[in-house]
């Protein structure tokens, strides 16, 4: 038997690969633009940016050399005795596989957004592209999708046809169940009396709703303040941190207040606005048969049109004007009501003449039925 040369020998312990064959490979090289693999073959194998990614890379960013790594041979010989090679088409296959497993199991995936899309957002889980419609992305209408790019989501796949080129996502189904589970948590620790912090979420005309991680509450504008509030809007704003009072709870709706009762101004006003003291304080709105003052937040008194002045007055408005401070004397309170009647009539009296007994039928105006009205 004839002895084999060295080439014929070191040839028959090479390896034999076929085009779609899996192999392995060590980095031998790397370039910006392609990896050199010594994949036990003859040759060494090739394997170009556009096959390692359909993301545009530095290829040295993403190998070293020593590096192993699993590819897919696409040509044993390219016509010049290379041997092409691909990973993104083998990964591909791998991740459709993972996919469809995870279709089939309902499994939550997680990946980053590599897109946002007129219509939706792009996700590609190892080099198999996702689609998230815009519907499926939250449980409300997002207006800007753009603020998911680059953010890791995670989201179930609803619909699996490679074929046609459709994997469609769903992360509406996770958020919808997320805050549901929330919701049940929240409603579980809380109580009417409840003391919490929140998010202030959305406001409107009437009030603001307030997120309290698992449900919104509503800030109603009567509750804002003991005292007036003209506009929410200019009082609170979307994403202020504020801490609440549960007034109310009525199945999945919460009733919030910042009228603490600690800080009721009518804890005090017996003393502060005992009849014959002198205080100070702000038109706030008028009427034709008075206007009513401002003495502090939460605390408004009446002044009469006929204890406005000693010289007749015909309207408020004639002497008075919103936001005037004023001076006054307190000629009547019932805490009961929580009416107060103030007169400036009574500091104009003359030491020399006695002063004149006020008419306690002016202090019978229903206030808040007035201020009902002017709402």
């Amino acid at each position: 038997m004839s002895e084999l040369s060295f080439e014929q020998m070191l040839e028959d312990s090479l390896k034999t690969i076929r085009n779609g064959e899996v192999v392995e490979g060590t980095v031998i090289d790397v370039k910006e633009d392609e990896i050199i693999l010594n994949i036990g073959y003859k040759s060494d194998g090739i394997l170009t940016k556009n096959e390692y990614s359909n993301t545009p890379v530095d290829l040295t960013t993403c190998v070293s050399v020593g590096d192993t790594m699993e590819v897919k041979v696409l040509k044993v010989n390219d016509g010049e005795g290379q041997v092409l090679l691909t990973y993104k088409r083998l990964a591909a296959e791998r991740a459709s596989k993972r996919l469809k497993e995870a279709f089939e199991n309902e499994e939550v995936i997680t990946a980053t957004v590599t897109q946002a899309l007129d219509g939706g957002l792009s996700v590609v889980v190892d080099e198999s592209r996702v689609f998230i419609p815009a519907s499926l992305v939250s449980d409300t209408y997002e207006r800007n999708l753009a603020k998911y790019e680059g953010q890791e989501i995670s989201f179930i796949i609803t619909e699996f046809n490679p074929r046609r080129g459709r994997i469609i996502g769903n992360r509406k189904q996770l958020v919808v169940a997320e805050k549901a589970e929330l919701q049940k948590a929240l409603f579980e620790r809380i109580q009417v009396g409840d003391v919490v912090d929140g998010v202030v979420k959305n406001v409107t005309d009437f009030g603001a709703f307030v997120d309290l991680g698992g449900a919104d509450g509503l800030l109603h504008i009567s509750e804002m303040s003991w005292g007036r509030v003209e506009n929410p809007k200019k009082v609170f704003k979307v994403g202020q941190e504020i801490t609440v009072l549960i007034k109310d709870i009525n199945d999945t709706k919460i009733a919030l207040s910042l009228k603490f009762e600690d800080q009721n101004p009518w804890l005090d006003a017996a003393v502060k606005y005992a009849p014959g003291n002198i205080v100070e304080g702000r038109v706030a709105r008028m009427t034709d048969f008075g206007a009513f003052v401002e003495l502090e937040p939460g605390v408004d008194a009446l002044l009469h049109v006929s204890q406005i002045s000693r010289e007749h007055v015909e309207k408020p408005a004639d002497i008075l004007a919103i936001g005037q401070e004023i001076e006054a004397k307190i000629v009547d309170f019932n805490e009961e009501d929580r009416k107060i009647s103030l007169s400036m009539k009574a500091l104009q009296a003359s030491q020399s003449e006695p002063e004149e007994e006020y008419d306690e039928d002016v202090a019978d105006v229903d206030i808040d039925a007035v201020a009902a009205e002017e709402e």
